[in-house]
């Protein structure tokens, strides 16, 4: 399941609510994963915990996206797998290197 882009009722930061939305699973236990926030609204600066997925990108077929996202690695929520409503597609190879590489960054203590 990891690298897979699935949608979950994600949590807003403040806990008031949840909004279905894609997100990206960076890591998988037996009945949880860890997951990683998808937008299609795109800030005017991408910053160094965000990823640019374009339409244009060879991969972008691969992920089930339906326009151009972009994935926050420090939005993350741990959630039961029991609450992930279906799966869109999955990362390719240089998106998953460009995630390990910004969530590495934001790892670090």
């Amino acid at each position: 399941m990891k690298g897979k882009i699935v949608l979950v009722p994600f949590p807003f930061t403040d806990l008031s609510a949840t909004k279905r939305r894609p997100c990206i699973v960076i890591y998988e236990r037996v009945s949880d994963v860890l997951v990683a926030f998808i937008s299609s609204i795109i800030p005017k600066v991408i910053g160094p915990n965000a990823i640019l997925i374009k339409p244009g990108d060879p991969e972008f077929a691969k992920t089930g996206l339906k326009k151009e996202s972009v994935v926050y690695v420090d939005k993350l929520a741990t959630l039961s797998k029991t609450l992930i409503f279906g799966e869109l597609g999955e990362v390719g190879k240089n998106l998953k290197k460009k995630l390990n590489k910004a969530i590495r960054k934001i790892i670090k203590i």
